[in-house]
């Protein structure tokens, strides 16, 4: 595909109205830039989204270890303060 190509997207009437609705509330002049500007948003949820995924399942694979490991520290929280 070449870099300027052109292509052309039809779109029902009510989703050419919100672009439209969404073009001045995201500072933009064209169509095509409101729908380039909504591809990169869904870009970077779903990048985020999966960030999140993958620290939740560190999170979960670490919490019974790390609950052990602060069982066996616990003794030492106070250790020095009553002197």
């Amino acid at each position: 595909m070449k870099v300027n190509a052109r292509s052309s997207i039809t779109l029902p009437a009510a989703e050419v109205a919100l672009i439209e609705r969404l073009k001045p509330r995201v500072g933009v002049k064209t169509n095509v830039a409101v729908v380039r500007r909504a591809l990169r948003l869904l870009e970077s949820t779903t990048d985020r989204d999966e960030l999140r995924r993958a620290y939740r399942e560190a999170s979960n694979a670490t919490r019974e270890a790390l609950a052990a490991d602060l069982a066996d520290l616990d003794h030492l929280a106070a250790e020095g303060l009553g002197e």
